[in-house]
């Protein structure tokens, strides 16, 4: 691994972009996880890889985005491509991404998983009152 890649922080970094909040990736990954322990992975250098492959499904992205994401490299790429700007203005106008269907798509992602966060907690409400009927 590439000592200057810091996994956790990349955790944060793709959690941040998809704009999915600490609690709701601990609710993706299970009973064990809450907020804080969120926190604290975020904050860890290295990853082990299992966990790494539950948090990759979680935020649905490849494993190998969270395992090489270097975000210093990235910005070299960038300012190697686009130098002092003497790229033609002209291919940003040619651009075929729409930014309000991009937007759009972020706001119904973010709908589906709170939707499917309220399908879960109905669901536990539900099994909590079996197991109260039943005492």
């Amino acid at each position: 691994m590439n000592e200057k890649i810091h996994q956790g922080r990349n955790v944060k970094r793709f959690r941040e972009m998809l704009g999915i909040k600490q609690e709701a990736l601990a609710i993706e990954l299970g009973d064990d996880w809450n907020q804080k322990k969120i926190s604290l992975l975020e904050q860890k250098e290295t990853i082990d890889d299992g966990l790494l492959q539950q948090l990759a499904a979680a935020l649905k992205i490849p494993a190998e985005a969270i395992e090489n994401f270097d975000e210093e490299q990235a910005i070299n790429i960038i300012s190697n491509k686009f130098d002092n700007c003497n790229q033609p203005a002209s291919v940003f106008y040619n651009s075929t991404i729409n930014p309000l269907e991009q937007l759009l798509k972020v706001h119904e992602e973010k709908i589906a998983l709170y939707e499917r966060m309220l399908k879960e907690k109905d669901e536990m409400m539900a099994r909590l009152e079996k197991l109260i009927e039943g005492k």
